[in-house]
């Protein structure tokens, strides 16, 4: 059975992953136990049917009287239909960035993080009726102040939660946040700056380039093309403007074999030749 990435295969465009997503994931049969890469938590606010999720540890069954906030990871999930015809469960996926945010700004962190089960139980009240009704509004808003919007009614549903459920819902946030480096991260941040392929870099990783590839994207949210190129062409910038170095100067050392690709990218980046600024 094929492993179904989450929430890349429900977008559009799969480069990179926003910070707040919300999809309908809507379905007519049963789906059972299909594998699932889920690279983002997830808040799934079931309407109709019933959802069982199969961690490595344990496992959760809930129908449309609850709702879950699953920790992002590897998973089998089972989507049935109840007694209606359609299945229908609204998705809202976030970044660990946007709730390091959060955290900052609401939470004071006075335990030490604990290792977050994989999954807390929100039992329905009135308030997701109107709340899940709003997102579907926000939905129809252009894309930049729909990212607005989002922004608010994620952090109005945290805040909500943790009047609903305490220390308790406060204690699972901070155990979602992962501070600890992975292997792929520290190699990566070792070689921004070298002639080093992405090949290379896989390799030393101890992975093929596809595979590296695909955790690249889980890792930094990006591709790793991209994201090398944004991080090489930043520094080269910075070497020019703040240490008055010319582009021959910087090329080599920021990971391009020629300076006519370094001259044709520092373009493509800033809109102007690196020596006109």
């Amino acid at each position: 059975m094929a492993i179904e990435n989450i929430p890349e295969s429900y977008m559009k465009n799969q480069e990179s992953i926003p910070d707040l997503f919300v999809y309908d994931f809507k379905m007519t049969e049963d789906i059972i136990k299909t594998k699932v890469n889920l690279n983002r938590h997830i808040f799934s606010f079931l309407q109709t049917g019933k959802k069982q999720v199969h961690f490595a540890d344990t496992s959760v069954l809930v129908d449309n009287s609850q709702s879950l906030l699953l920790k992002k990871g590897n998973c089998l999930w089972s989507e049935l239909l109840d007694t209606e015809e359609t299945y229908y469960c609204k998705l809202f996926f976030f970044s660990e960035k946007r709730l390091k945010e959060f955290i900052q700004k609401h939470i004071k962190e006075n335990q030490e993080h604990k290792e977050a089960i994989s999954y807390f139980v929100i039992e329905n009240d009135s308030y997701f009726d109107s709340y899940l009704n709003s997102l579907s509004t926000i939905m129809d808003a252009p894309v930049g102040f729909m990212d607005t919007l989002l922004t608010v009614k994620f952090e109005e549903l945290l805040l909500y939660l943790i009047n609903k459920y305490g220390v308790k819902f406060e204690n699972y946030l901070l155990s979602l946040i992962t501070e600890e480096k992975s292997p792929l991260k520290k190699v990566v941040e070792k070689n921004v700056y070298t002639s080093l392929t992405l090949e290379e870099i896989a390799f030393l990783c101890n992975m093929s380039l596809s595979t590296f590839k695909r955790h690249f994207i889980k890792e930094f949210e990006v591709s790793p093309g991209r994201w090398f190129r944004d991080k090489r062409l930043l520094k080269a910038k910075e070497l020019i403007l703040r240490e008055g170095l010319k582009s021959s100067e910087v090329y080599f050392d920021l990971g391009y074999n020629n300076l006519s690709n370094f001259s044709s990218a520092f373009k493509n980046k800033f809109g102007v030749n690196p020596s006109e600024i």
